[in-house]
């Protein structure tokens, strides 16, 4: 591998959508076939999942994998930057470091001894791309400094997500650039490197975002100091894995992704926090029971808000992955819980809980699940002292909240005079308190000021409100299949929603008696009856007015959105804020 030939690297065949992909984009043949190569696919801990070609790892919600960032020094201690190729697929024409590229799925790439399988892949890139003679290097010339952990988006499409190695070398070369992957090339001083940082206008090109967080975030002063210093430098080496998070505003070209995309990026990362919490039950049942939602899967709405708020507000992290699979495991601790109140027997086409197992297991396992939310919780990463309590607090607030909400609930079916404002009561404790925790946390935990936070919160509420009201209308205007639960449920359980108080609210007439034929019946109304009721619904303004109200507070919550500065990850909470409304539009 010491050369690079094409025919030498790994590669995995393109689907019939990617090469059709690249094709649309205009990829070059050389640029195509890169993205065939076999690359390192790993977990946060950069530890090695399996092979990934370069073009899935980098598509859509794009995966984590093994990148280097190498920053060449010349005996003046200049840096070497190079501007991407305009023909790259990825990130063309930005000012990125010396070289910066990943290590194969191979033998002598995957090796991580003295981690030099990165080093090799440093000096086979280093030929590819700047034309140095890999006889000039030998792998103790480069020195592992350390690692970092970041996401970047490009667009819709394309992404970097990397557990970047970071290594350093000082060597006088010569470069024959390969004007497929660069365009240019400039050396640079310490100081002219932080005037590039501060006025991206001079050198006539944005800075990567990796490379930002490399010579913002990472390389500090002493690294400078300690060129020429082999063991200078080592001393200064460390194996942490730098959490840069979302820095896709770094880059201000850059567009954001819809919601689906942005929540897929961190789901996986969620799922696994969840999982892995729930089944370090010593108790195999009680594990089963814990993780039978989870397993029946779901939107995570909840789960990646803190993330997908804290990257729009702020600077994200992953404890906002473990805040929110803490949230998350919070939710389906109050679903097993409800459908036991409710009676339900389904819940997202499967079994309820207190069905698939039984009625005490069920009640154990929401009991245990609420306690391992709050052992996630504290264990967050990048979290100080001084925060958890807090936020321990804030979550405790917000369950309580539920649980009143819950408990007015269920005392609203045993009565008639139910008012619009016990309903709006109700549901902002049942349900949009956790949407307004997760948007305040998470604005809270990306540094944004007391304004931000608080509008983040408003947010949040009325997405919350918004979200249980279409639920509703949902229950009433879909069928059984979409809903995984029969249709119209609510109200044969006498669920006192806005549409069933609104209609109890109207004078006598022959559609609110068919209302009150099927109104809290439970099994015992028939098919016929039920269908009937949810009629009279429509002929008393009832589902009209519902909607109305939902698109109230849809426009409340994008006002909310309005005060807060553009960026690429607005796009994905306005996707959130419109989610619902689209689902019977």
């Amino acid at each position: 591998m010491a050369g690079y030939d094409i025919t030498d690297v790994p590669s995995i065949e393109l689907s019939d959508s990617e090469r059709d992909l690249l094709e649309s984009l205009g990829a070059d043949s050389m640029q195509s076939t890169l993205m065939t190569e076999a690359i390192i696919g790993v977990n946060e801990r950069d530890e090695v999942l399996g092979p990934l070609s370069k073009i899935s790892a980098h598509r859509d919600a794009g995966a984590y994998h093994r990148a280097f960032s190498v920053l060449l020094f010349d005996s003046d201690n200049r840096l070497l930057l190079q501007r991407r190729a305009h023909d790259k697929v990825t990130f063309p024409g930005v000012w990125a470091n010396s070289c910066c590229s990943h290590p194969l799925h191979s033998e002598d790439e995957l090796d991580e001894d003295g981690a030099i399988g990165v080093k090799r892949a440093a000096i086979r890139k280093l030929e590819q791309e700047l034309g140095i003679d890999p006889q000039n290097f030998s792998h103790d010339d480069f020195t592992f400094m350390t690692k970092m952990r970041y996401s970047a988006r490009m667009n819709e499409t394309w992404i970097e997500r990397e557990i970047d190695h970071i290594l350093v070398v000082q060597k006088d070369v010569i470069l024959n650039i390969n004007t497929n992957e660069v365009s240019e090339t400039m050396w640079v001083t310490y100081e002219e490197l932080e005037a590039m940082l501060v006025d991206e206008a001079q050198t006539n090109g944005s800075v990567a975002p990796w490379f930002r967080c490399i010579a913002a975030r990472v390389m500090n002063d002493d690294w400078w100091s300690a060129l020429g210093d082999s063991k200078a430098l080592e001393n200064l080496s460390d194996e942490m894995i730098h959490d840069m998070g979302d820095v896709t505003h770094m880059l201000p070209e850059a567009e954001g992704a819809g919601l689906n995309v942005s929540v897929l990026e961190v789901k996986p990362l969620v799922e696994q926090r969840i999982m892995s919490s729930l089944l370090a039950s010593r108790h195999e049942r009680l594990a089963a029971a814990m993780t039978h939602l989870i397993h029946g899967g779901g939107k995570r709405l909840r789960a990646t808000l803190p993330w997908l708020v804290g990257k729009a507000v702020g600077d994200s992290h992953s404890g906002m992955l473990d805040v929110g699979a803490a949230i998350e495991t919070v939710h389906n601790f109050t679903l097993v819980h409800d459908d036991i109140m409710d009676d339900d027997e389904v819940r997202r086409g499967r079994n309820a809980v207190h069905i698939e197992f039984d009625l005490p297991t069920a009640i154990n396992a929401g009991d245990a699940m609420l306690a391992i939310a709050f052992e996630r919780l504290v264990q967050a990463e990048g979290l100080q002292a001084e925060d958890v309590a807090p936020l321990v607090n804030r979550i405790a607030w917000m369950v309580r909240r539920v649980s009143e909400g819950q408990q007015m609930d269920i005392e609203f079916e045993e009565e008639l005079a139910v008012s619009e404002e016990d309903y709006i009561e109700m549901i902002e404790g049942k349900t949009a308190v956790m949407f307004l925790t997760c948007a305040e946390i998470g604005a809270r935990m990306a540094g944004a000021d007391q304004e931000t936070i608080d509008c983040m919160a408003d947010w949040g509420l009325a997405v919350g409100l918004c979200f249980q009201l279409m639920d509703d209308l949902i229950d009433v205007l879909s069928n059984s299949e979409v809903l995984g639960k029969p249709a119209g449920s609510d109200v044969a359980q006498g669920k006192r929603t806005l549409m069933v108080i609104h209609a109890l609210s109207q004078p006598d007439s022959p559609d609110k008696q068919t209302l009150l034929a099927a109104l809290g019946k439970g099994d015992a109304v028939d098919s016929e009856t039920l269908r009937a009721a949810l009629g009279a619904l429509a002929n008393l303004g009832s589902i009209d007015y519902a909607k109305k109200r939902a698109v109230e507070y849809h426009a409340k919550a994008h006002a909310c959105l309005d005060r807060i500065p553009k960026g690429p990850a607005m796009r994905a909470l306005r996707e959130l804020t419109d989610f619902q409304l689209k689902r019977i539009s």
